[in-house]
């Protein structure tokens, strides 16, 4: 849910994403099933999960669709790739945020549809960052924390 400048504390979208991004800063190399808390607690390894998550992937929401994010890869062919799935990377105090496009390798279709059409089971870091105003998401969905850099 956006604050839209009110003063919402941990329903926002900004606010959740920033305990993201704090979790995942904190790893040292070690109520619902699925949530944006459980996934949390799962990568700072406050539950009986595994060990190694480095990354709660999210999906994001604007005017009530999911929000989809393309990057180039530095590659010889400067393939354009599309994402549904993010890694946070850093969220700034005016509520601008640096996203990971998250895909996984064996994804042949690098313009997915919508996020059924992608591959999800090994999510992976792919280098390619966007930058987005925070202001302009509605939703943000978390799902469960992955192993995506290593």
């Amino acid at each position: 849910m956006s604050c839209r400048g009110k003063e919402h504390k941990d329903n926002c979208v900004s606010d959740i994403l920033r305990q993201i991004v704090d979790a995942q800063n904190d790893i040292v190399e070690h109520e619902c099933d699925i949530s944006c808390k459980q996934s949390i607690e799962d990568l700072l390894g406050d539950t009986t999960s595994p060990s190694g998550l480095d990354t709660v992937p999210v999906l994001l929401y604007c005017e009530c669709k999911t929000f989809k994010g393309f990057g180039v890869l530095n590659d010889q062919q400067r393939t354009v790739l599309g994402s549904f799935y993010f890694r946070v990377k850093k969220v700034y105090d005016d509520d601008c945020a640096v996203l990971e496009l998250l895909r996984d390798p064996s994804d042949s279709d690098r313009n997915p549809k919508d996020p059924t059409h992608q591959k999800t089971a090994n999510l992976r870091a792919t280098g390619i960052c966007i930058n987005v105003d925070l202001k302009c998401f509605c939703h943000v969905t978390c799902l469960p924390a992955v192993d995506a850099i290593n």
